[in-house]
């Protein structure tokens, strides 16, 4: 009993499961990122959680618009922009319209590996702000004390913001802009009701109120020229391409621009005037000439004959 049997095992076994997977772990130490189990084994699409760990990998100030992410993977437009809304929907992503200070509106895009946390998901200490000028140096304070010299005239020159632009900066600024888009307010409304719903044909043609009111005009063009609604919708909506390098705006306007307008309706026809019958032609039975008459009888010089021989008489 005290010698070793060749077919013996040398050790036990340590519990490997006879079925499924088994993991070769390997120690990172960069290149890595950290995913909760609650992200990486949540149910439902496989695209979802491949956008999210993909976005988790990102450093921070990276795009992630649907553009960008159609970029990376192979999926279509369509399947991203599902996988946002269900990361947004379950509290893993955040879309927020923050003014900036020079008064424009931008969105910025927040991510949590944990959502629904103590701090209702922004960490301890909130969303990040707007970044802060950096502090001048030493060495360069003199410059910088004789540029705001130079300017303090430039800026008494300028007139003060009237008391409407004070309190709307936006509008201060769409003042500024090289092709300031008219008022919605003064554009047509068929027109406008028209491009707000074309988002229910293409979820995709969304639009907002300034690019509305840069193409109501032209739409109002082909309403005055006869098109329909409904033949607009088409050529607006047919065989667009599957994913936008540009605004949606932008390929409307283009297709607005570019379509030629339908030859105008032709001129109605000047009213019919009914004229009067025409009487047959009748013979004449004293000289057998021919006139028009609704019946037979003598034509006219018979008849003044006629006439003037009983008078002689």
């Amino acid at each position: 009993m005290a010698d070793s049997q060749a077919n013996a095992r040398l050790r036990a076994d340590a519990g490997a499961p006879v079925s499924g997977v088994i993991h070769v772990r390997t120690r990172l130490t960069a290149d890595f990122t950290v995913i909760s189990n609650a992200l990486a084994q949540r149910r439902g699409s496989a695209v979802t959680i491949g956008v999210a760990v993909y976005i988790l990998s990102l450093p921070t100030g990276t795009p992630v618009t649907i553009t960008a992410l159609c970029k990376h993977f192979s999926e279509g437009e369509i399947l991203i922009s599902r996988a946002l809304r269900e990361l947004e929907a379950a509290g893993y992503l955040e879309r927020r319209r923050e003014r900036l200070p020079s008064g424009k509106i931008r969105t910025r895009t927040y991510f949590y590996d944990v959502p629904g946390g103590d701090h209702g998901g922004h960490g301890p200490e909130g969303p990040p702000g707007p970044p802060k000028p950096p502090r001048p140096r030493p060495w360069k304070q003199p410059a910088v004390a004789e540029a705001s010299a130079t300017a303090t005239p430039l800026r008494e020159a300028v007139p003060a913001p009237r008391h409407e632009e004070a309190e709307n900066p936006a509008s201060s600024l769409a003042g500024t802009d090289a092709d300031p888009a008219p008022p919605l307010a003064g554009a047509d409304p068929e027109a406008v009701a028209l491009l707000t719903a074309l988002r229910r044909v293409d979820p995709r043609l969304v639009l907002s109120v300034r690019e509305a009111a840069r193409l109501a005009p032209a739409v109002a063009a082909w309403l005055a020229a006869g098109v329909g609604p409904r033949e607009i919708t088409d050529l607006l909506t047919v065989r667009l391409p599957d994913t936008f390098r540009a605004r949606p705006a932008s390929i409307l306007a283009f297709r607005l621009r570019e379509t030629p307008l339908p030859a105008p309706p032709p001129a109605p026809l000047p009213p019919v005037v009914e004229r009067p019958a025409v009487l047959p032609f009748q013979t004449c039975d004293g000289c057998e000439r021919a006139f028009r008459a609704p019946g037979p009888g003598h034509c006219r010089d018979c008849r003044r004959r006629e006439e003037r021989l009983p008078a002689a008489a």
